[in-house]
């Protein structure tokens, strides 16, 4: 199965020599001036155009991104020392663009065909290119096993897989940075000190970024050496919850969504099927005989009063969206390859009773209960 992505590269410009720097800033601001009364004190024609057809509604009090039509977008790779890409960015009365350096990052634009890009230029005066690019990638049709992830407020993400008996566990770090910046903008909200909390909740960002990236690569590394799909839970209602304010507080500074969109992009890169499945009932399940008479003491601990079976409920979580993935995946017309060697094929047509269930309840085929999911992008 082929499907397209597309995928935003924010490069930032350097070594902008002053005439440079003139030329973007008077460009930049020509531009908001006539997005804001229609004036025309110099703006590249085609840039106003697609200025008219991006910003339909025009708040006087915000700045908006300088837009460069796809046909006028050029990017090329050079032997220059100070930057491998360099990009022309059309200005008014200056043949050719003005021609700038984007700063080094292991991203490859020939591999990909590049659309509509934005000009970007924050308040401390500095710029950055943002390139919209897409290209098709072909999804594969066989895989051998399945990793499946749980998100939870203690930890970002548990996966389990179908190729190891361990469960691994994802953001042990993240946490740690999320509670050490809450107490320290408490500090200095204490202190009316809010230019600092700003400051700080842009460290925080990047830390965890960052963070968000290695696991993700983690994951999609994981499921390419074992040729497995990804299985992530449904996020919605993951923030639901009354289990206490300290608990609600976890869960709602755990940057699930995020987590959930680098794996996906990172993992259709390479062909690598992700599947969405509802996590109705999977933090509530037994994993291991299936009854629902089960009890969570404290947050991390879940107890089936039926079998005894007693295990980490986020792993419990993980194992209950592995057999549920497992069980659709049968259903529809695909066999899942086991340790012992099974073949496994998937069928990309989902049937029509997966459709508009919204994870409600299950799906009964044979006897057996299949649950609804939903296929990403």
């Amino acid at each position: 199965m082929e499907t397209e992505i597309t995928k935003t590269i924010k490069c930032k410009l350097i070594g902008l020599t002053k005439r440079k720097l003139e030329l973007l800033n008077r460009e930049y601001d020509n531009f908001q001036h006539f997005l804001k009364t229609g004036e025309d004190r110099g703006v590249y024609s085609a840039t106003k155009q697609q200025g008219k057809r991006t910003y339909r509604k025009i708040k006087p009090d915000r700045e908006y991104p300088l837009v460069i039509r796809k046909d006028l977008m050029d990017i090329r790779k050079t032997d220059n020392k100070l930057a491998k890409y360099w990009a022309r960015i059309p200005v008014h009365g200056v043949r050719g663009g003005v021609k700038v350096a984007l700063a080094h990052q292991p991203f490859n634009f020939e591999e990909w065909e590049i659309c509509g890009s934005k000009l970007v230029r924050t308040k401390d005066g500095k710029f950055y290119l943002h390139v919209t690019v897409k290209k098709k990638v072909e999804v594969k049709k066989e895989y051998s096993s399945i990793i499946a992830i749980d998100m939870g407020a203690r930890w970002v993400g548990v996966s389990v897989a179908l190729h190891r008996n361990k469960p691994k566990f994802y953001g042990k770090r993240i946490r740690e940075v999320r509670g050490r910046y809450f107490w320290l903008r408490r500090k200095l909200g204490k202190e009316k000190k809010l230019l600092a909390i700003k400051k700080i909740g842009h460290k925080e960002r990047r830390i965890v970024n960052d963070e968000l990236h290695k696991i993700a690569k983690d994951i999609v590394d994981e499921a390419e050496k074992h040729n497995a799909i990804i299985a992530i839970g449904n996020l919605n209602g993951v923030r639901k919850n009354n289990k206490g304010r300290k608990v609600n507080r976890k869960v709602n500074s755990m940057p699930f969504y995020r987590l959930k969109e680098y794996i996906k992009y990172k993992a259709l890169e390479r062909g690598i099927l992700v599947l969405e499945v509802p996590e109705f009932n999977t933090s509530k399940q037994c994993s291991k005989c299936g009854s629902m008479n089960t009890e969570r003491p404290s947050q991390g601990v879940f107890i089936c009063k039926d079998c005894g079976y007693q295990i980490n409920a986020d792993v419990n979580g993980a194992k209950n969206i592995l057999k549920r993935v497992h069980a659709y995946m049968v259903w529809a017309g695909a066999v899942v390859t086991q340790p012992e060697g099974e073949r496994f094929v998937l069928n990309y047509t989902p049937q029509p009773p997966l459709m508009g269930l919204h994870g409600r309840s299950p799906v009964r085929k044979g006897g057996e209960e299949v649950t609804p999911l939903t296929f990403l992008p």
